[in-house]
């Protein structure tokens, strides 16, 4: 345990964690997660931590020795424990499992996009409007094997909702917003309701795989830029899929061709 605890901490002490963690949710360097599956998977995924913050250490403790064992001895030692009033000055909103974290962001340069893997494609979110969904495709994607999530648009991807939504897997694929979703050597498909029907076969290892947003789909500019459009079967009466289930359903569409 940190031997600073909620106890022994005086005000200025306090108001200056409570400020660390209201002004990282505007830092692009730093992700704010938010309950415990968040810090499990951060800490899987080698994040540096800045802060871990509980008001019960003793159930964090418990929680970690249930459901990740491996992790317990990293969480406990940066678990810092403080007073109930304080921990909800921190962490906002309704927080089940009593404790929330600071890390770093990844780094992901232009480079290292273009550098990655073409074993596997790279999943390009266009404008997404929800940031639980986005969330969500990086959740399915690190679980499928994608190389990468690419947003485009103004929702950041590393927002504490969309950390919330990936259960503290965006530390395991790079993930990242960005305007050049065109990297080399991979063709861009686009996910379309005109496009010809979805077969393992008609999805390329390499591709850039593009979802439009949740109510408007792709823009025509996209769609200009594709080298393919492909669409996902359903029944005639039946008009969308959510975002992050059209991803799984691409994705392990993909998969079905690579394992076979």
């Amino acid at each position: 345990m940190n031997a600073l605890s909620g106890k022994s901490m005086d005000e200025s002490g306090q108001d200056q964690l409570i400020s660390r963690f209201q002004a990282a949710r505007r830092d692009p360097e730093l992700a704010v997660l938010e309950g415990f599956h968040a810090l499990k998977h951060a800490i899987r995924f080698k994040a540096a931590l800045h802060a871990v913050v509980t008001h019960n250490l003793g159930g964090l403790e418990l929680l970690a020795e249930q459901l990740a064992p491996d992790v317990r001895d990293t969480i406990t030692e940066h678990a810092q424990a403080v007073r109930y009033e304080l921990f909800e000055q921190c962490s906002p909103g309704d927080q089940e499992t009593g404790v929330i974290s600071l890390a770093a962001r990844p780094v992901i340069t232009h480079e290292m996009l273009q550098a990655l893997s073409h074993d596997a494609p790279v999943v390009l979110l266009e404008s997404p409007s929800h940031l639980g969904n986005i969330g969500a495709v990086v959740r399915v994607s690190a679980a499928a094997g994608a190389a990468a999530v690419l947003t485009t648009g103004s929702h950041d991807p590393w927002h504490p909702h969309s950390i919330r939504g990936s259960a503290g897997l965006h530390f395991a694929i790079p993930v990242v917003r960005t305007d050049e979703y065109a990297l080399a050597g991979r063709p861009l498909i686009a996910i379309d309701p005109d496009g010809d029907e979805l077969q393992p076969a008609s999805i390329p290892a390499n591709a850039v795989l593009a979802f439009g947003s949740e109510r408007s789909g792709l823009s025509d500019a996209l769609l200009k830029r594709a080298d393919a459009r492909l669409r996902i079967p359903m029944e005639p009466a039946v008009s969308s899929l959510n975002l992050a289930t059209a991803v799984a359903v691409v994705l392990y569409a993909w998969r079905l061709r690579r394992d076979s």
